[in-house]
């Protein structure tokens, strides 16, 4: 049986990861999520993307966590840190992303579980997210503890054009 491994990559790490990174995020757009690209959207699209996380990632802004199964990456979750001086309390959960390839593994529950294990070893204990409305995310959150604050309609764009909501949660965490 394949072993599934949830590790933070460091800033050397995240720059070796970048091709795996970028597959995953192009099959999440192509696969019709919507995280902020528009289809079509290839890895080299994505390259870019993944450099400005890599930044964030050395800069010490962003904990960059990645799934791994066989020593493929196949997904990742982040959790930026780098928050305004009134809010050292708070991270926000970004872009969970597993391959299509590796849903139904569990990845986003052992993905989430580490980012808010992370926020906590930073100091945070309040957690903010939105993800598109209707999408299967919502479900993941909710059943993960998440809470509903609300949906903004016409947020955002599907990756074909369309309009969609997006729906915000808020996590709290046990304060140290």
């Amino acid at each position: 049986m394949s072993k599934i491994t949830i590790r933070t990559l460091t800033s050397p790490g995240t720059t070796a990861a970048l091709p795996a990174l970028a597959d995953i995020l192009s099959d999440c757009v192509e696969g019709g999520a919507s995280v902020g690209f528009m289809s079509p959207y290839t890895p080299q699209d994505a390259m870019p993307y993944w450099q400005g996380v890599a930044q964030a990632v050395a800069e010490g802004s962003t904990v960059l966590i990645v799934a791994e199964k066989d020593d493929e990456i196949l997904g990742t979750v982040q959790l930026g840190i780098g928050m305004m001086p009134n809010q050292p309390h708070r991270a926000d959960l970004k872009k969970l992303l597993v391959h299509r390839k590796a849903r139904g593994l569990g990845l986003s529950r052992l993905l989430i579980e580490a980012a808010e294990e992370a926020a906590s070893r930073h100091g945070r204990h309040v957690l903010v997210l939105d993800t598109a409305t209707g999408s299967p995310a919502e479900t993941i959150y909710e059943k993960f503890g998440w809470q509903r604050v609300g949906v903004i309609p016409q947020y955002a764009l599907m990756p074909d054009g369309s309009y969609c909501g997006s729906t915000f949660f808020y996590k709290t965490l046990a304060a140290d």
